[in-house]
């Protein structure tokens, strides 16, 4: 900050000689070019003196009066002005400078007061006491931002990407009402796009406690635009599984999980769940029965999926497996320092430059060890991707507060970096923020 503020004096300083030396600069020598030329005529005058008494025009009185004369001219002429003598600057331009000199640094400070970026060169220290944690980002924070951008897309209804964002941002905090109506613009203004059709589905779902009626008619429109749609396809599995409709539920999973890179953690998801399927529906294992349409929904309303059945809340467009996987333990010797209901929150950000966290879970002490995914459904905004990066840092905190900012005693753990796409990891909470 002293850095800062002495360049922008320096630059100021810089400002005010430019303008106003010119203001404030003597005028030129005055009456020196004047007197030369008097000195020259009155020698040219006591030439022609000369040339008179030559010529016997005058008498040697008058020539040696006159000559006297024209020698006292001289005297007086060069005791005139002063060499060195300069004019002062008018009035006018004294006032101007003065004026200018109170007004431009008066004026640079309130521009940067109203357009400068006050935190921009405050220490780290002192933006995470504002709560701006260098590699976190509070609730409030997020909530903030979207409705920030809620209120430039009331200005600017048809930005589908703008809708999007919020309807994402919205799910991500669990604000499934809100992210609902979000992605019905987004469909509105992009019709028969599987991808918002299936977010729009799973996020009306999620608001009413279940997928029958309207969200079983969008993941219906979400298939008929394209039938691999990843989540169309779990979400109609999870639907026909709680009607009972088992071997639709393993034809609409079996159909998943081809789209599923092999390896990838959802699939041991997916695989439990047909297995399960499979079970209670008496089916032969390996059977696998053939893709069927989803039927008209009936008129009775239909429980919440089970948990074995892969997760409804991934964001459309992200495939499966484009994240990072694994384990979060508790050092045994920290045990002690943390209580079974403290919040533990899983992250992934990424190995080079900002610390902004890309995806986030939130679990409790009492949970671990907890397995984890973090994956773009996550994503705050379509360009903080965990797809858009090479590698991230996966870690794990223990907030005594819960709070998401990191404080003094909260316990943390750290991975190195890993590739996207890393399975079997394993971050261990082993130390004690100062």
């Amino acid at each position: 900050m002293t850095l800062f503020v002495v360049i922008a004096a320096v630059m100021v300083a810089a400002a005010l000689a430019w303008v106003l030396v010119p203001l404030l600069r003597r005028a030129a020598p005055i009456g020196i070019a004047g007197e030369a030329s008097n000195v020259a005529l009155l020698r040219d005058q006591l030439a022609e003196l000369d040339a008179d008494l030559a010529n016997g025009t005058l008498h040697r009185e008058q020539f040696e009066q006159a000559r006297r004369e024209l020698e006292q001219r001289v005297l007086e002429e060069s005791r005139v002005v002063s060499v060195g003598a300069l004019a002062a600057p008018p009035a006018a331009a004294a006032w101007t400078a003065a004026i200018l000199a109170g007004g431009i640094p008066i004026a640079a400070l309130l521009l940067y007061v109203v357009l400068g970026n006050h935190e921009a060169f405050a220490p780290a220290a002192a933006r995470v006491a504002k709560g701006g944690a260098e590699h976190d980002i509070t609730p409030e924070q997020v909530d903030r931002m979207a409705e920030s951008l809620a209120a430039k897309l009331a200005q600017n209804p048809d930005n589908v990407e703008g809708w999007v964002m919020l309807a994402r941002t919205y799910y991500s905090r669990n604000r499934h009402a809100e992210a609902a109506k979000a992605f019905a613009r987004a469909v509105e203004l992009v019709p028969g796009n599987a991808d918002l059709l299936a977010d729009y589905a799973d996020a009306l779902g999620a608001t009413q406690g279940g997928l029958a009626g309207k969200p079983e008619q969008l993941i219906q429109q979400a298939l008929a635009a394209d039938p691999t749609q990843w989540k169309a396809l779990a979400l109609a599995g999870t639907l026909a599984f709680d009607r009972k409709e088992y071997a639709k539920a393993v034809a609409h999973w079996e159909q998943l999980k081809a789209t599923v890179p092999p390896g990838a953690p959802i699939a041991q998801s997916i695989d439990s769940s047909i297995a399960e399927a499979r079970q209670l529906g008496g089916l032969a294992p390996g059977a696998t029965p053939p893709p069927v349409a989803l039927a008209p929904p009936p008129s009775t309303a239909v429980a919440k999926a089970p948990a074995a059945t892969p997760s409804a809340a991934s964001g459309a467009g992200a495939p499966p497996g484009a994240g990072v996987a694994g384990m979060v333990k508790l050092e045994p010797a920290l045990a002690a320092s943390a209580s079974p209901t403290d919040t533990v929150y899983i992250f992934a950000r990424p190995a080079q430059g900002s610390k902004m966290p890309l995806a986030i879970l939130k679990r409790q002490v009492k949970d671990l060890p907890a397995s984890f995914t973090l994956d773009d459904s996550m994503a705050m905004s379509p360009n903080a991707a965990l797809s858009n990066f090479s590698e991230v840092v996966v870690g794990a905190r223990v907030s005594r507060s819960g709070n998401a900012m990191p404080q003094s005693g909260d316990l943390e753990g750290l991975s190195p970096p890993v590739k996207i796409g890393a399975t079997g990891l394993t971050v261990v909470i082993d130390r004690t923020l100062p």
